[in-house]
């Protein structure tokens, strides 16, 4: 009988300490900013790897970011219709950042302005009811310091779309970073007025960083 306790006791333990010793698994949702683009070394400088660099060994961090992409279903290129989203799930995280909007400013996209909340409420539950049951942290995106061809703009980000992602904040009782204040005076790292520079990627991840160990 003791040799028998004593086996369960070792099973018990090592299954405890394999617990803790797996890392937190960290998925960072979004669109170009997330993915890193224009960055010269996006595999380092992107804000996820910066993020993990931050969080360190006991942690795992994960850039489903994909360029282009709108939150919105009825968007021209949802994120939720690519294998990257698939990608998001399957991960099974402990912990989700989502970072989408920027492209859902373009005028033909916020044309189904409707649409915004009910798919992030949506994109939301989708992770929640993963068995892994994750945390999920909600951003605005970053400032759009400069229009771009295809019709992505600040207005329609400051007065349309981060109303509708605090409205769902506020109703799912979600923590909010507000990456759009935080980046509003930081222009200079933004070269092409939409993607930070390595600086704004960093001071977008040190805001992740500080909402996660919080």
């Amino acid at each position: 009988m003791r040799k028998l306790f004593l086996i369960c006791s070792l099973l018990l333990v090592a299954i405890v300490a394999g617990a803790q010793e797996r890392p937190v698994k960290v998925a960072c949702v979004g669109n170009s900013v997330t993915y890193g683009y224009t960055l010269a070394n996006r595999e380092t400088d992107c804000y996820p790897s910066v993020l993990q660099r931050m969080l360190g060994p006991g942690y795992e961090v994960a850039n489903f970011g994909h360029s282009a992409r709108t939150l919105m279903h009825s968007g021209n290129l949802p994120y939720t219709a690519e294998a990257t989203y698939q990608n998001a799930l399957a991960f099974a995280p402990d912990i989700v950042i989502i970072m989408l909007g920027t492209n859902d400013t373009k005028p033909d996209n916020w044309a189904h302005a409707e649409d915004f909340v009910p798919d992030l409420q949506a994109m939301i539950a989708d992770f929640q009811l993963l068995e892994s049951k994750p945390r999920v942290i909600l951003c605005t995106p970053a400032t759009v310091f400069r229009a771009d061809g295809e019709g992505i703009n600040e207005t329609t980000l400051a007065n349309g779309v981060i109303p509708a992602i605090k409205e769902v904040a506020s109703t799912l009782d979600l923590p909010l970073i507000d990456i759009h204040t935080l980046t509003g005076e930081m222009g200079d790292h933004f070269p092409d007025g939409i993607h930070p520079d390595p600086i704004g990627a960093r001071t977008i991840a040190t805001a992740v960083y500080t909402a996660i160990t919080l």
